[in-house]
């Protein structure tokens, strides 16, 4: 084989690699952009906030988190029930 034959070659070689490349790149962007796979993301991520938020490291409840959660939707709840009371008289 002639010097340029085989350089043609690994030219093809490159560009066959680079269109690999690209296909699984394509492939992988839409996966991604799939609305149930972004729903599924987002969910995890939320679950992963919520773990966060009221477990300590070590894995045990953050009462004093949970307590105040709990509390300010009671509050909610009992303004909600008032607001509604007024508007009926």
């Amino acid at each position: 084989m002639s010097q340029s034959a085989m350089s043609a070659s690994a030219i093809e070689q490159e560009i066959d690699a680079a269109r690999s490349r690209l296909e699984t790149t394509v492939n992988e962007l839409a996966y991604r952009a799939q609305p149930k796979v972004i729903v599924q993301r987002q969910v995890e991520d939320l679950k992963a906030k919520l773990v966060a938020a009221t477990r300590t490291p070590e894995g045990g409840l953050r009462v004093e988190r949970i307590g105040a959660a709990v509390a300010a939707v009671v509050g909610v709840a009992v303004v909600a029930c008032l607001v509604r009371r007024r508007r009926r008289r």
